[in-house]
């Protein structure tokens, strides 16, 4: 009986489908994305540096948690239920706390005076001086929030919400505590805007030229100020 001679299999042509089908799954497979917290952290400072002027006690609102996912909000224990409400008392004092940021009204004479002022030093050869300009906008941006919300009271431009983490502190409580303070600065933008343009901060579009002054009107009453400092070992008391 004759011997049947096998068919050879033509392994280049299998190695250019296997090619093929590696570059289909590449191009339409869809890939995750981390997605993470925003927060910008600020440059590192430069050593000749001049020392920068002490911040008031009152100015900072100190919420650490330790190792055993407990909060300490200005050094007293705090249930994390009750830190947004904190956190918005602290950037309102409605009550004139002496514990807390000393407010001051923002009015439209203030406004005009200070920026009188700044031109007339810019004219007088301060011109190239990027601090001058930085405060002449920031007191253009003021004026522009007056004349669209009416006077205002200004928070401190040293106060400030300081989160320090434990290494120990679990990912659940960190991104909890980080919600809680966002939510208490949203909550107020949303009343503010609400209460003056009659729509919710969060359904302003910054793309819209007209719902763009607005949000900066808003920002400007209620920045978002918090401060996070690289995690260390708070201890778990």
């Amino acid at each position: 009986m004759a011997r049947r001679e096998i068919t050879e299999i033509n392994a280049g042509a299998m190695a250019d489908i296997a090619f093929l089908l590696l570059i289909f799954f590449l191009v339409t497979t869809t890939m995750d994305t981390d997605i993470g917290i925003l927060r910008q952290l600020p440059p590192p400072v430069p050593d000749d540096m001049e020392k920068p002027p002490e911040v008031k006690e009152r100015n900072v609102y100190e919420v650490l948690v330790n190792s055993n996912d407990r909060l300490l909000v200005e050094n007293e224990p705090m249930d994390i239920r009750d830190l947004k409400e904190g956190a918005k008392e602290f950037y309102t004092n409605p009550n004139n706390r002496s514990d807390l940021p000393e407010m001051r009204w923002v009015t439209r004479s203030l406004c005009v005076e200070n920026i009188t002022q700044l031109k007339n030093v810019i004219a007088q050869g301060g011109g190239e001086r990027d601090d001058l300009k930085e405060k002449l906008k920031r007191w253009e941006d003021k004026l522009s929030a007056v004349e669209l919300i009416g006077e205002y009271r200004e928070l401190p431009t040293s106060a400030l919400i300081s989160l320090q983490n434990d290494r120990g502190t679990s990912y659940n409580m960190y991104i909890a505590v980080q919600n809680e303070l966002s939510a208490a600065v949203n909550e107020l933008r949303n009343s503010l805007s609400q209460e003056k343009f009659g729509v919710p901060y969060s359904e302003l579009n910054p793309l819209d030229a007209d719902d763009k002054p607005k949000i900066l009107a808003v920002r400007a009453v209620y920045p978002q100020r918090i401060s996070e400092a690289e995690p260390k070992d708070i201890g778990g008391n």
